[in-house]
């Protein structure tokens, strides 16, 4: 039996590699048009993605402008230590979490249990217009979504307040509870959103094998058990990707919808990382620039451990994480 020597081995490896290279330009002069529509989106990517996070230095820096961000003074960690030791660091940890984890709780599960609801039905015209009155507030831009919010719980002419007094009640301060605040805001995005997230389940579902359910209907299993072993596990890889997404923007609360429901009454549970962010770096003057700066690579290093860490018990409890 021959035996190849090390040296042999190297000559190999090194014979392998121009090969490689040879097959894979190969591929590219075959495929160019392909790789020149890739070009474009990365381009787009390494410019208005990559090449911003050179400022974020800015954060570990005292940074003002008119200076240039490697002419400012290194100051460390001073920013970060500044956010830790504020009085506002606990409060606004407490309430970014607890509006996301709201969110998270009751607003991932019910575009799942519409899209199951929907798949069972056999009207069509029924199941369209269900789709289409659930899908329509999508289209309304948080603007004018937050406005209908102003208008419907308006204290003395709301139609929410109207139709509590003329049962005999007490008009409520929806927009003025600091109490209320999270329930207002969370199920008012549950509104907004269930309709498009439910039509991403309900096109995994198309993908589902009818002869399956055929099988299980022969096999004496009714509605509710098809959906728990059939439909359920079809659509699992699409639930656990949507799962690991939303567990990376956990502490990114939208920065919108926050700030214009904002005001001194709510101001204890409405304040969150990012409205605290635009106050600090924009409203606060131009001395807050890398405070703030600090503060939102705090959250975004936040956002992406917990992106990692959701993935990596996604492939231990299910082998289906993203990456």
């Amino acid at each position: 039996m021959t035996t190849i020597t090390t040296p042999a081995r190297t000559n190999l490896a090194a014979a392998a590699k121009p090969r490689s290279l040879r097959g894979a330009w190969r591929q590219i002069r075959q495929g160019w048009q392909l790789y020149l529509l890739l070009l474009l989106p990365v381009v787009w990517l390494l410019i208005f993605m990559y090449y911003p996070m050179y400022g974020a230095q800015i954060a570990f820096r005292d940074f003002l402008p008119g200076k240039s961000i490697t002419g400012s003074e290194w100051i460390g960690l001073e920013n970060f230590t500044r956010f830790f030791n504020s009085p506002m660091f606990m409060r606004l940890m407490k309430n970014t979490l607890w509006l996301s984890l709201y969110s998270l709780v009751v607003g991932f599960p019910i575009p799942i249990l519409l899209a199951l609801s929907l798949n069972q039905l056999q009207t069509g015209f029924f199941k369209r217009t269900v789709q289409m009155v659930s899908y329509a507030p999508y289209f309304i831009s948080t603007v004018v979504m937050v406005g209908l919010l102003l208008n419907f719980l308006d204290l003395r002419r709301g139609p929410v307040n109207l139709f509590l007094m003329q049962l005999g009640l007490d008009p409520i301060q929806f927009m003025g509870s600091a109490e209320l605040f999270p329930s207002v805001y969370v199920w008012s995005g549950v509104w907004q959103n269930t309709g498009f997230a439910t039509i991403i389940y309900l096109a995994a579902l198309t993908t589902v094998d009818p002869s399956l359910h055929e099988a299980a209907v022969v096999d004496g299993a009714n509605r509710l058990q098809r959906i728990w072993h059939i439909d359920i596990p079809s659509i699992t890889p699409v639930i656990v990707t949507l799962f690991i997404l939303n567990m990376g923007q956990l502490l990114n609360i939208g920065f919108e919808k926050t700030y214009l429901m904002q005001n001194q009454l709510n101001l204890a549970t409405s304040e969150v990382i990012s409205t605290y962010v635009y106050k600090t770096g924009l409203a606060g003057g131009i001395a807050n620039f890398s405070y703030a700066a600090a503060i939102g690579l705090f959250n975004s290093v936040i956002g992406l451990v917990l992106l990692v860490s959701a993935n990596w018990a996604a492939n231990r409890l299910t082998n289906k994480g993203l990456f």
